[in-house]
């Protein structure tokens, strides 16, 4: 067998050069697994190391569309040789279901924006009818199967919203799932994402959306496919790395963000940035956990600690812990 190292599984390599630089500079040994095609000999033992999951809902984007299925494959493969896991089985589906997402912020007590989930195409109108009551007020759509914007739409009539599913331009989800969702304004223009390493809060960042749009993700190689202003959604793109800051107020002492890190604790989530909103009727409306976080290099270079750094010392510290002897050898 090799030596020990971290293995980061995933399916985009543009997303993984400020990662790399970060293991480089932490003395952690990484290796990518690219789970774009390949093979595993189900009957022989994984390679020594700590496997990082940081497979993406949007992997099928890319040309990717059986991505996540093949790290289903390898995480059970894994899990049953005893390998430690960090983003294992449940990370991935809950990063691949807004559903689940909803479900589980919503049972653990955080407000969440009330949604619809509909399955196929069929009963979307109808849906769309029962969910506004037949009233013609702003809502948005979104995939289940979501990141970089998948799907996310305001609509401010039914007639609209009748004439985008029967168009052209219907977007498809990947899954059949399409949510109904609430309507939300921010109280000032910016949401917060926060951001977790080994469960701890590493900082908060202050997305500004003066410009119409939620541009949820921060790395340089994110695009905005859309504008959609006021709505909750997670259209990203990195092309004004202004918009990105440090919401300095935002601490660990924060009382949201000890509630969200006591839920990933619950979760068994031990990297993720979560979203919030303020809005303008008083609420603070938690909607997105991102399980394959990325970081702006603005803040980056501005942040009180590094994303990525404190991923590669936490995911080295794990390595350490269980392969010291054969480390130092």
């Amino acid at each position: 067998m090799s030596t020990p190292r971290v293995y980061v599984i995933h399916e985009n390599p543009e997303w993984f050069p400020p990662l790399a630089a970060a293991f480089e500079a932490e003395g952690v040994p990484v290796q990518e697994i690219l789970l774009t095609e390949g093979q595993i000999d189900l009957g022989a033992e994984p390679e020594p190391g700590v496997y990082w999951s940081r497979m993406s809902a949007s992997s099928h984007t890319r040309g990717h569309e059986h991505s996540k299925e093949y790290t289903r494959a390898v995480l059970g493969w894994l899990e049953r040789a005893g390998r430690q896991v960090v983003g294992g089985s449940h990370v991935l589906e809950l990063e691949v279901s807004k559903v689940a997402q909803h479900g589980l912020l919503q049972h653990a007590g955080f407000d969440v924006p009330r949604t619809t989930a509909v399955f196929g195409t069929t009963t979307l109108k109808q849906a769309a009818r029962d969910f506004t009551n037949g009233q013609d007020v702003p809502f948005i759509t979104k995939h289940n199967q979501g990141g970089k914007g998948l799907g996310v739409r305001r609509f401010d009539s039914l007639a609209e919203f009748d004439a985008y599913v029967d168009s052209p331009e219907f977007e498809a989800p990947v899954d059949g799932i399409t949510l109904l969702q609430e309507f939300l304004t921010a109280r000032e223009p910016f949401i917060t994402r926060v951001e977790f390493v080994g469960g701890e809060f590493v900082y908060a960042v202050r997305v500004d959306t003066s410009a119409g749009s939620f541009e949820l993700c921060p790395a340089d190689a994110c695009e905005v496919p859309q504008v959609i202003a006021g709505a909750v959604c997670d259209v990203p793109g990195a092309e004004q790395p202004s918009a990105f800051s440090v919401r300095t107020e935002v601490t660990a002492e924060h009382p949201l963000v000890q509630q969200l890190r006591t839920f990933l604790a619950d979760q068994r989530v031990t990297i993720a940035g979560v979203e919030f909103m303020e809005t303008t009727d008083g609420r603070t409306v938690v909607y997105d956990i991102n399980t394959n976080t990325n970081y702006n290099p603005a803040v980056e270079e501005s942040a009180p600690a590094s994303g990525p750094r404190s991923i590669a010392r936490y995911l080295g510290g794990l390595l350490e812990t269980q392969y010291a002897a054969q480390l130092t050898a």
